[in-house]
């Protein structure tokens, strides 16, 4: 799998499909988008290698990347994206993706799950995890470094804030700039606060929907990577609409990691652009 950003200039797509042609590379997908905003060009390209290892391949793809000035990765897509898991008290997110990484449509090796509390440690026990209870306490930034640890010692590329109720410090969320996805509810910025649903209720709001996106010191404001809204109506009552949310945050942040870990997701200035399937 090889993904890439740079300048867009005349040429790149060219240089991309010659290489691998001339080494025999099978392309079996290729997306590519100029961004005419910003000048920059991203392209994502799987496909079946000839004779070459990912070694050889890498070495001999660093003078096209160099000549055109290319952000890029090349990885062996047979092997999984390892993540950690972090969630507080709420479990929908985590069960669902749970759930999908066990019967095999959850492209990612789940490696731990980390929380400030005790509630899910038979959950993530019973499917054979690393549960590793971290409460958040005097000493935050403590805390956080057992967190980078933790993630870092499994070998992790993605930290999923699967309803982890805790805001991350601003170091942290440099340490995992570009690695970590959060999900929250669509209310933001006008419901804060306690009973969002209820809140939102009593407003008679028509949507019910969840953005996932990368986690930046700015609470909640990451450059989003998928959305998604179910309609309500005068009708439905909070608990619905609760539970609606729920389905909706679960569907979104599967997607969101899903995609990270098929390589799809470019970071874009505040924005993302995503290749989806």
């Amino acid at each position: 799998m090889l993904t890439l950003s740079c300048e867009d200039r005349v040429g790149i797509v060219a240089a991309v499909s010659g290489f691998l042609a001339e080494r025999g590379d099978f392309i079996v997908e290729s997306q590519q988008f100029a961004d005419l905003d910003t000048g920059h060009f991203f392209m994502r390209v799987a496909f079946q290698p000839g004779e070459a290892d990912l070694g050889t391949t890498t070495r001999d793809f660093a003078p096209v990347a160099k000549r055109f000035g290319m952000r890029w990765t090349l990885t062996d897509a047979a092997q999984p994206m390892r993540v950690v898991i972090a969630v507080s008290r709420f479990g929908h997110c985590l069960n669902d993706l749970l759930h999908r990484w066990r019967t095999g449509t959850l492209p990612v090796e789940i490696v731990g799950v980390v929380s400030n509390h005790e509630d899910f440690r038979a959950l993530s026990e019973w499917h054979g995890l690393a549960f590793h209870h971290l409460p958040v306490g005097s000493d935050r930034a403590a805390q956080e470094q057992r967190i980078l640890d933790i993630v870092a010692d499994a070998g992790a590329e993605l930290l999923v804030l699967a309803r982890y109720m805790q805001v991350l410090s601003p170091e942290l969320c440099a340490a995992l700039a570009g690695r970590c996805i959060n999900i929250h509810h669509s209310f933001l910025p006008s419901f804060r606060g306690a009973k969002p649903y209820h809140q939102a209720h009593a407003r008679g709001v028509k949507l019910i929907g969840a953005t996932a996106h990368f986690v930046t010191p700015d609470l909640d404001e990451g450059p989003i990577i998928e959305q998604a809204i179910e309609r309500v109506d005068h009708a439905t009552a909070v608990e619905t609409m609760v539970n609606t949310g729920r389905d909706v945050e679960s569907i979104v942040l599967a997607r969101a990691v899903t995609w990270a870990a098929e390589r799809r997701i470019f970071p874009n200035g505040g924005k993302t652009v995503v290749f989806r399937r």
